[in-house]
């Protein structure tokens, strides 16, 4: 059993459990990107079970109302094991999903992975238009590069800062000089995209300036944040007409994933202690 201060993050172990979550949601509102916890596979097995298991989800999904759709991470479905094989399962749940008229998320993991993940992103939008999303970090120096060699396929893209650490060779470290870059990188998405824009951000500047640019260039868009996370802010901008999309991760792996939210922001932990005790 998840105990209450990991709950805050996490949406339960099983699907009926996520579903339920993602139904509360949708009645704030909020639509709910579901990812089955897991990462950095080297076995083939794991990484097909996991698979199978996003097909499933996509079969619940379909058998309900909800506002949901699904992210997988590459290391996940196999590219720890190959990138053949990360390709063929990638390829599996997006052809299902476009059979059953769903959506997937191809979440970015370290940098190593992002040659992979653009390929097969670029791959899925030409069988699969507009089922398949891709995550591009903007603290990675070659990001502005991989949003002029996407900004016409057909598939969204979600925005992030970027949460990995990377060589200064590779990546911005600076904290100013990466917000430096998303901003560009937002600006530049908006410009050149009428549809399928994600900005995947709990930095007030950030959503302010996706909401500004979306109603200036009339794009289709949407701001992603983290369950567990600002979840007030999510419920004000869906109440104000903006299209909030809650990441929201279930299952039993979900002590890793806690203790890497925690690691990454400590105010996390206070938030998750306040909502526990009800302050």
């Amino acid at each position: 059993m998840i105990p209450p201060i990991a709950r805050r993050f996490v949406a339960g172990e099983s699907v009926p459990e996520a579903l339920e979550h993602a139904r509360n949601c949708n009645e704030d509102g909020i639509a709910v990107i579901l990812n089955l916890l897991g990462e950095q596979y080297d076995d083939r097995a794991a990484a097909c079970a996991d698979t199978t298991a996003y097909l499933d989800l996509i079969d619940d999904l379909a058998e309900t109302d909800l506002d949901a759709c699904l992210s997988v991470k590459p290391s996940q479905i196999g590219l720890g094991v190959s990138p053949e094989l990360f390709g063929r399962n990638l390829g599996r749940i997006v052809s299902y999903a476009d059979q059953r008229d769903a959506f997937v998320w191809c979440d970015m993991e370290d940098a190593e992975t992002t040659d992979a993940a653009i390929d097969a992103f670029e791959s899925m939008a030409e069988t699969h238009p507009w089922t398949a999303g891709l995550c591009l970090q903007s603290n990675l120096k070659r990001t502005r590069d991989d949003l002029a060699r996407l900004v016409d396929v057909p598939g969204k893209i979600r925005l992030v800062k970027g949460a990995y650490d990377e060589s200064p060779s590779i990546a911005y470290t600076d904290v100013e000089r990466v917000n430096e870059a998303f901003r560009g990188d937002i600006e530049y998405l908006f410009e050149h995209r009428d549809r399928g824009v994600a900005v995947g951000s709990h930095d007030p500047e950030m959503v302010s300036l996706a909401t500004r640019l979306g109603t200036e260039f009339a794009t289709d868009y949407e701001i992603q944040m983290l369950m567990g996370v600002r979840e007030d802010a999510q419920r004000d901008l869906a109440a104000q007409g903006v299209s909030v999309a809650q990441y929201a991760p279930y299952g039993e792996k979900w002590l890793s994933y806690f203790s890497r939210r925690v690691r990454e922001r400590r105010r996390n932990l206070l938030f998750a202690v306040r909502a526990v005790l009800g302050r």
